[in-house]
């Protein structure tokens, strides 16, 4: 366990909320040496039997290493997760298809969200100035004194004064509420019309159902199906869907017609009886994307992690981007001296931009991989971007290696990847032209023999009928 540094004061850091960011976070501002309460609203999820909230699995990639190093427990966590190396596109037809996430050697990990926050919480604990606060529901906060009011499960309050009060509570902030009553604050959220269902494959004879070292993913134009592989073997396969689709599923005999239809290689691995059991378990969860700004409030409250921007689940940063939160605020505090009233505004005018380019990054790669991952074209422009990045690889870098294997602040990587995008596209462009052109001048000067060309029209005939009916 590393020691707190030592402070002539020590200040108090009050974290709201228990989850991921929230309990990093606590081990952030510990190691720091400030005296550091938590406060959940559920139980210890440690003692709990249940587990309630979202349960997709997590793909933890460089950002989210990075905060993990900083207080020690990436190589723990990477122990605990399974590599990633590629997408498997699964087509109706059954054929399975890898696109490499990176160059060799580059890899996602497929993490258990639950044992993650049991670990964090864990490690918050280890130091000697951090408590732990469980049952406790933020019911009033005052953003001029830093007094906050807590509700019991018995109906008690409990009341701390804070010097600072961290809002990692989630997507449904409590502490955002206060922010919404001041002027200036801007604020949003989207619904996508799409939702997600969870289903589990189980192993067979032991083993995993399918390759594990990969991000599964059966994409359907205007939905799609994802699985990531678990320390147990089994698969969580998650059906990302418009609501109106769920909806018209009302039978387990509707269930089996649909995914025969969509897909069919996926039944005898997760069971008939299960997938009618499973589907019908819990209806389509709803997916929102939230934006704000600023993310602080004069030197009192800053929020990070959902609490600032929830994002969608498609390019697997919505951990990875509350991680980084953790790690930005610790770079600023430590240009800054620790001065709580220049840190605050500080960290909202570096980290909104960022968190703002990623949510819409997305939005988008929900697109991407739900539909572009069919298309002959994507696969040629990746193809021809990763080959450009082995021989300039200073120059062009993909989009994805730039968000998931570098931590490039997310804005500057959306800037560079429409520049690339335009510069790439426009030399396939030129050198198209440049092939028709050249060939047309060779034609033009050595013009072929036209006898030789011609092909009897019943032959031409023939052939066309073999092509059509093949």
């Amino acid at each position: 366990m590393e020691e707190p540094t030592d402070r002539f004061t020590k200040k108090k850091v009050a974290v709201v909320g228990g989850g991921l960011v929230g309990a990093l976070n606590a081990c952030f501002f510990a190691k720091r040496g400030f005296d550091v309460e938590v406060f959940e609203t559920r139980e210890d999820i440690r003692q709990a039997k249940v587990v309630k909230g979202r349960s997709i699995n997590l793909a933890l990639s460089h950002r989210g290493r990075q905060a993990l190093k900083h207080v020690g427990m990436e190589d723990k966590i990477v122990s605990q997760g399974i590599p990633m190396h590629a997408r498997m596109i699964h087509s109706l037809s059954g054929n399975q298809t890898p696109i490499p996430y990176g160059k060799k050697g580059q890899f996602i990990l497929s993490v258990d969200r639950a044992n993650l926050n049991k670990e964090l919480l864990t490690k918050a604990e280890t130091y000697p100035n951090t408590k732990l606060n469980f049952d406790h529901k933020l019911k009033d906060w005052s953003p001029e004194t830093g007094l906050m009011t807590f509700t019991r499960l018995d109906g008690s309050n409990d009341q701390i004064k804070a010097d600072l009060i961290v809002g990692c509570d989630g997507a449904f902030s409590a502490i955002r509420k206060q922010f919404l009553r001041r002027s200036r604050f801007n604020y949003s959220q989207t619904y996508i019309p799409h939702g997600y269902m969870e289903l589990t494959m189980p192993p067979i004879n032991g083993e995993f159902a399918m390759k594990p070292n990969f991000l599964h993913i059966w994409p359907r134009n205007t939905f799609m199906m994802i699985a990531l592989p678990n320390l147990d073997k089994t698969f969580t396969c998650t059906l990302f869907m418009p609501f109106e689709e769920f909806e018209k599923i009302t039978t387990g005999d509707e269930v089996i017609e649909f995914f025969q239809k969509y897909f069919p290689d996926t039944i005898s691995l997760i069971g008939v009886d299960a997938l009618k059991r499973d589907y019908f378990r819990l209806p389509g969860q709803a997916m929102v994307s939230v934006k704000c700004s600023p993310y602080h409030i004069g030197d009192k409250c800053v929020l990070m992690g959902d609490a600032a921007h929830a994002v969608v689940p498609f390019y697997g940063q919505g951990m990875n981007a509350g991680f980084e939160d953790c790690i930005v605020f610790d770079e600023v505090m430590e240009q800054l001296n620790e001065d709580f009233s220049a840190v605050l505004p500080e960290y909202t005018r570096v980290r909104v931009p960022d968190d703002h380019a990623i949510a819409d990054l997305a939005m988008y790669n929900y697109i991407e991989m739900r539909a572009h991952v069919n298309s002959k074209w994507f696969l040629f422009r990746k193809h021809v971007d990763n080959l450009l990045h082995f021989f300039m690889p200073n120059t062009i870098i993909p989009l994805y290696t730039m968000v998931t294997f570098t931590r490039t602040r997310y804005h500057k990587a959306v800037d560079r990847w429409h520049w690339q995008d335009n510069v790439i596209n426009r030399g396939l462009l030129f050198g198209a032209t440049g092939a028709v052109l050249g060939g047309s001048y060779l034609l033009i000067k050595n013009p072929p023999d036209i006898n030789k060309l011609i092909i009897p029209a019943e032959k031409m005939w023939d052939r066309l009928v073999s092509l059509w009916t093949s």
